[in-house]
């Protein structure tokens, strides 16, 4: 029987004329999902940011599909990271001679896949995902600290809420 290495295969996409902040929030929908689940949030979602990250899992897909021979229906989206890349620095001509500053920010796209297929009949632990909450679940400090208090000051009768 010939076992598959078991690696991760990537994509990235440098210098996408976008704010890291942006692309965030749609990069933090997809992580942890599977390939198709991800292209039905991606075709979806009305965000500028979703057509480059489009673009860049259709990619990595194909890399897969290609370097290791795997399905597309078994890959699972393991790593996805959005990082600053540098800024774009142009000035503007306003008015009386003077000159605006416009910065245009970029960043730096990493996707990475796992196909599941592989890793079958073993114990499977993602790294990316920290269990360690589940065994210090406790109470927190703040719960139940300051039940007894007496609303007397949002009563409409005088107090601090009372302007005339």
């Amino acid at each position: 029987m010939i076992k598959k290495n078991k690696t991760k295969i990537y994509a990235l996409g440098q210098h996408i004329s976008m704010s890291a902040h942006k692309v965030r929030r749609v990069i933090d929908q997809i992580r942890g999902r599977s390939y198709e689940e991800t292209l039905m949030i991606l075709e979806l979602i009305p965000y500028q940011a979703s057509y480059s990250i489009f673009k860049l899992v259709y990619s990595v897909a194909a890399n897969a599909s290609d370097n290791i021979g795997s399905d597309e229906t078994n890959l699972i989206i393991c790593k996805a990271e959005v990082n600053e890349g540098t800024t774009v620095k142009k000035l503007k001509p306003r008015a009386r001679g003077r000159s605006y500053p416009i910065k245009r920010p970029t960043c730096h796209i990493t996707i990475g896949v796992k196909d599941i297929s592989l890793y079958e009949g073993e114990f499977f632990v993602d790294p990316y995902i920290n269990t360690d909450y589940l065994t210090s679940l406790k109470k927190p400090r703040w719960k139940n600290t300051y039940t007894n208090m007496i609303d007397e000051n949002v009563s409409s009768s005088g107090g601090v809420w009372d302007k005339k």
